[in-house]
């Protein structure tokens, strides 16, 4: 299965299903049924925050040669699409329009249709889950002010072109207008000083 980097929406996503409360399936969840092992399988993919496809699923469940077998792809799609309407699974929007789809737990504690209480993880797993969620988070929010200064330098740079364009033009002209040559000229020369400062920040 190849890495897929997580969206913000996908980590919402896993925020919601691995602190969920346990949910009402429509569906029978029974130890030894397919549904349950599809189930307990997109599981341990969430623990690992990915999504799998349905090939993944068979890989895990069947072994690498029967992800190919038509027939067992097409069943379990079914029983997928069944799980989805019964409120167990969620299937993803495909982020590549040739990728498969890809299925997620809504939540890892279910009560099924006979009313017993499914849970799907344990709690230790949930919490490693959890703490790798959080790091992905504290990661993505110490990177967002380079971002910030990125977009900065891209307008600082846009800013200088406009100033310079703005001065060639007023040389071009028989009458140079002194105020629009030096309010162009100043601004020109204070985008370069503060660009001059973010190009340090984002190097150091």
């Amino acid at each position: 299965m190849s890495q897929h980097k997580l969206t913000l929406n996908e980590i919402k996503f896993l925020q919601e299903a691995l602190n969920s409360d346990y949910k009402n399936a429509g569906i029978r969840l029974r130890e030894g049924e397919y549904q349950y092992e599809l189930s307990k399988t997109i599981a341990s993919f969430q623990l690992e925050l990915r999504f799998p496809d349905v090939k993944d699923l068979i890989k895990k469940l069947h072994g690498e040669e029967k992800a190919n077998d038509v027939q067992l792809v097409r069943k379990t799609q079914t029983i997928l699409k069944k799980m989805e309407k019964s409120g167990v699974i969620k299937i993803l929007p495909k982020t590549k329009p040739w990728e498969l789809q890809r299925y997620a737990l809504l939540s890892l504690k279910f009560i099924d249709a006979d009313k017993n209480q499914v849970t799907l993880a344990a709690d230790e797993q949930i919490q490693q889950a959890r703490e790798k969620i959080k790091s992905i988070v504290n990661q993505t929010i110490s990177k967002s002010p380079v971002s910030i200064i990125k977009l900065k330098v891209y307008a600082l740079a846009f800013l200088i072109l406009v100033s310079y364009v703005i001065i060639v033009w007023i040389l071009l002209q028989p009458i140079i207008n002194p105020i629009i040559f030096i309010t162009a000229f100043s601004l020109a020369t204070i985008c370069s000083i503060v660009l001059g400062k973010a190009l340090s920040e984002i190097k150091s």
